[in-house]
């Protein structure tokens, strides 16, 4: 196969990746969106299953992602440089993965073909997840969920 064939995730690094591929390797997960709490003695991340309020639960999408850092200022961006410090980040995560040098999964939009694999393979966090509205941030702590696998 020619090399030109190849998709953009095959012959590309993240780096050279336009913004456009960039978001376009996005797997709609949801994970990123979901709320993180530090422990402020240990440095300790733990995730919840509480997503920010922006997170469309049914379609793990941004409902304003060109927005987002306007209306959520602690709403992160995730880019080549601060993917490496971001380890909370989950393995099946797309910019992890590619970042490590492994491939896409089979359930990744991209290679599937369909926005839906990644609910499919429970990736996703469509079937768990609940937004913050409406939760004291006082209670994100009885959200705390495990880590999640890949």
């Amino acid at each position: 196969m020619a090399q030109e064939a190849k998709p953009f995730w095959e012959v590309k690094t993240l780096e050279e990746m336009s913004p456009e591929e960039w978001d376009k390797l996005c797997d709609g997960c949801g994970r990123c969106c979901l709320i993180k709490l530090e422990d402020e003695d240990t440095d300790e991340v733990y995730t919840t299953r509480l997503a920010c309020s922006l997170l469309d639960v049914g379609s793990c999408r941004c409902r304003d992602y060109k927005n987002r850092h306007k209306v959520m200022h602690d709403c992160l961006t995730i880019d080549p440089e601060s993917l490496k410090k971001l380890d909370w980040l989950p393995p099946s995560c797309a910019y992890v993965r590619m970042a490590d040098g492994r491939s896409l999964a089979w359930w990744h939009p991209l290679v599937s073909g369909s926005p839906e694999t990644v609910h499919e393979a429970g990736i996703s966090v469509r079937s768990f997840a609940r937004s913050e509205k409406g939760i004291k941030k006082t209670s994100f702590h009885r959200y705390i969920i495990q880590d999640l696998a890949e």
